[in-house]
């Protein structure tokens, strides 16, 4: 009995711990700042639950960013097994990275903060975005859709523009005003 006890606790543990990383994703997204309180209140948890899971706000900031950057790679096989490669990137990229890219924007100061009192962000999550660019590449090589030889960290910098997108403007037409204009470029046979 105990051993349930125990598992509920954890899957309690595990879900609090979402709730408040989706609070706090949205808090960031919007206003940019993060008060303990109002996630707590928006997460549905004590503020003393938010302190036990992030003691401090870089650290909440950090798992927020990491977690954005965790579902951009998680949904790269998901999107290729659903959709031809050429879809899967332009889905990719539309329903996921300029939605993290507006994020982003929104997380830009307080990423800031966060890495300036904890170091460098973590290198790992740039890496993560280049290997799902990289994977999505290699299917449209395959597919024959890209011409072979893209470096995945160029793509990913064409990708940036997305930074710029407003959340109340036309994002999702200027994203893929954006896309076709790369997919022009990679989709060239010619040689450098």
């Amino acid at each position: 009995m105990s051993t349930g006890a125990v598992n509920h606790r954890r899957a309690d543990t595990r879900r609090n711990h979402e709730l408040i990383l989706a609070a706090a994703a949205e808090s960031l997204t919007s206003c940019g700042e993060v008060s303990f309180n109002a996630i707590a209140k928006h997460a549905g948890v004590g503020v003393g639950t938010v302190y036990r899971h992030f003691p401090a706000p870089e650290d909440l900031i950090l798992a927020v960013y990491q977690r954005e950057v965790r579902h951009l790679v998680e949904v790269v096989p998901s999107l290729l097994e659903n959709h031809p490669p050429e879809q899967a990137f332009r889905v990719w990229t539309t329903d996921h990275l300029a939605h993290y890219m507006m994020t982003k924007r929104g997380l830009a100061n307080a990423l800031s903060a966060a890495t300036a009192a904890r170091g460098e962000l973590p290198k790992t999550a740039h890496e993560a975005l280049v290997g799902s660019v990289a994977t999505l590449l290699a299917a449209n090589v395959e597919a024959g859709t890209v011409r072979a030889g893209l470096d995945p960290e160029v793509v990913l910098r064409g990708l940036g523009g997305l930074l710029f997108l407003d959340q109340r403007g036309p994002w999702r037409a200027q994203t893929e005003a954006l896309i076709d204009l790369l997919w022009r470029g990679m989709s060239r046979c010619c040689g450098r």
